[in-house]
């Protein structure tokens, strides 16, 4: 089943069990991904590749909002996009840790061949193709400038 589909029957889900938080970060997720089908021409259901990117937007869009709102002491707005944060990831595939990051880079790094910073383009295109949505890419190009220099 397309995450597109799912997101719709969790929706269905989250209003017969009254989750008031469930449904309105899955409502807006749907939301967007409605525009994006709009956007261009007539597409009858978005690609998982395309929701996935719409998800993990939304989930950093979440994070950082939850930051910025625990460094205004508003910790309920915090708890709420916190909240929202934890549905989208129930989509999202697992995240990386550092180990496994720093793993794949280097498996990238030698598949293309690179040895200096001034191949760093050919490892980022890579990495950021074969690793999205499993590693933030600024933590890719952090980990990519780290094993080059």
């Amino acid at each position: 089943m397309s995450l597109e589909k799912q997101i719709s029957q969790e929706i269905m889900v989250a209003m017969k069990a009254k989750d008031a938080v469930r449904l309105s970060a899955l409502r807006n997720a749907k939301k967007y991904i409605i525009e994006a089908k709009t956007a261009g021409p007539e597409i009858a259901e978005l690609p998982d590749a395309d929701v996935l990117k719409i998800l993990t937007k939304l989930a950093k869009q979440g994070t950082d909002s939850a930051t910025l709102f625990s460094q205004q002491n508003r910790p309920d707005l915090a708890e709420e996009e916190l909240a929202q944060v934890a549905v989208f990831q129930e989509f999202l595939p697992k995240q990386l840790t550092s180990e496994e990051l720093d793993a794949e880079v280097k498996a990238i790094i030698a598949e293309v061949g690179a040895s200096s910073m001034k191949e760093m383009g050919k490892v980022m295109g890579v990495a950021s193709k074969r690793l999205a949505g499993r590693a933030d890419g600024k933590d890719i190009s952090a980990k990519v400038k780290e094993l080059l220099a």
